[in-house]
């Protein structure tokens, strides 16, 4: 495995660093401080072909100023938090927002505004960057001095892992993802809708108002979001289901059932024979599809199209806080917590 770095800006007043991992397959993985996030993920298609299979910004600057959340580690939550306000052990906590009355991804200054620490390490078979930060009692509204850990692994049988670990000394809240688009393609020109999807969900969770989940779980059956056998994502742009036309496409919480050895989801593009199985023992998985074209910034020197990339976002249901059955996002002083997905990076002849 060979492992290389680079200064390439500052941010805060610190140097960001660029780390990129090769590994003897010809895949290799750049990710850098700001924001612990995911740059390029370069990989061959079918043909030999090298592409960057993600989207990323043409420079740090563009990072910072337009917090795309591109491959970035978000948090402390992902997704939105209703009127940015949870209650936990009887105390009101009234969060920071940054989406009109609701909190998103974290707040204004969530983790992916962070210049984070790293550390490298390397061995025949792997080789890993491990992020560090940590957030103060009181950032963004939330209660409790975050420690946390991310580390990115690039193996030699073509796996990225992503790693969490986190440990807080308040009773807080913590349900971290990392926000990478996947353009299989490797040109970000091509809109995703002919990628093909398998998700091993057969439920859904309900957008209301200001796109918040309503705390319903949907069955997937007889929808377009039902994928529990291949589809492709056309039927999420194309078709007249409500939640849908909603989003014109999805941007949705869909609840994984897992099944042992099996991938939790199967991202793959016929054209350059790139496929993306994904593993996570995350309850949720928050599938967005760039739904909105966007020309204040480019990728790649262009303007982005709507449909450029998809997210394989990996979490617990979203605004679970509020939400009766959503699942348990609180961290105490006395636990640690931890959570891993794996994407493994396949080439079809």
């Amino acid at each position: 495995m060979k492992v290389s770095e680079a200064i390439i800006g500052q941010a805060h007043g610190k140097d960001v660093v660029a780390y990129t991992l090769t590994n003897p397959n010809g895949i290799s993985l750049t990710a850098m401080t700001y924001g612990a996030s995911i740059t390029e993920l370069l990989m061959p298609d079918k043909n030999g072909k090298v592409d960057n299979v993600i989207l990323a910004m043409d420079s740090l600057d563009d990072y910072v100023t337009h917090r795309p959340y591109y491959g970035a580690t978000i948090g402390r939550i992902a997704g939105r938090i209703t009127k940015g306000a949870f209650d936990l052990d009887g105390t009101t906590h009234q969060l920071v927002v940054n989406e009109g009355v609701n909190q998103l991804h974290g707040g204004p200054d969530g983790l992916d505004t962070h210049v984070w620490d790293a550390e490298v390490e390397a061995s025949a078979d792997e080789a890993s960057i491990h992020f560090t930060t940590t957030d103060a009692d009181g950032a963004n509204g939330y209660p409790g001095t975050l420690s946390v850990k991310v580390s990115y692994t690039l193996t030699a049988e073509n796996e990225w892992k992503v790693t969490y670990r986190a440990t807080t000394d308040q009773p807080t809240l913590f349900n971290p993802t990392n926000h990478v688009y996947f353009n299989l393609s490797g040109d970000i020109n091509q809109p995703i809708l002919q990628h093909n999807l398998q998700l091993n969900s057969a439920a859904f969770a309900e957008l209301g108002e200001s796109n918040m989940p309503t705390g319903a779980l949907l069955p997937t059956e007889g929808t377009p979001f039902d994928f529990r056998n291949e589809g492709k994502l056309a039927v999420a742009a194309e078709g007249s289901h409500p939640q849908t036309r909603k989003v014109a496409g999805f941007d949705h919480p869909f609840l994984l059932q897992h099944d042992e050895g099996k991938p939790d989801a199967i991202l793959s593009d016929a054209e350059s024979g790139r496929t993306v199985k994904m593993y996570t023992d995350q309850d949720s998985v928050v599938i967005y599809m760039h739904n909105a074209a966007i020309d204040k910034y480019t990728v790649a020197g262009n303007p982005v199209i709507q449909y450029a990339g998809i997210t394989l976002e990996t979490q617990a249901l979203p605004d679970a806080i509020n939400q009766e059955g959503f699942g348990d996002i609180v961290l105490r002083p006395d636990e640690v917590y931890t959570a891993e997905t794996i994407y493994k990076f396949e080439v079809q002849q």
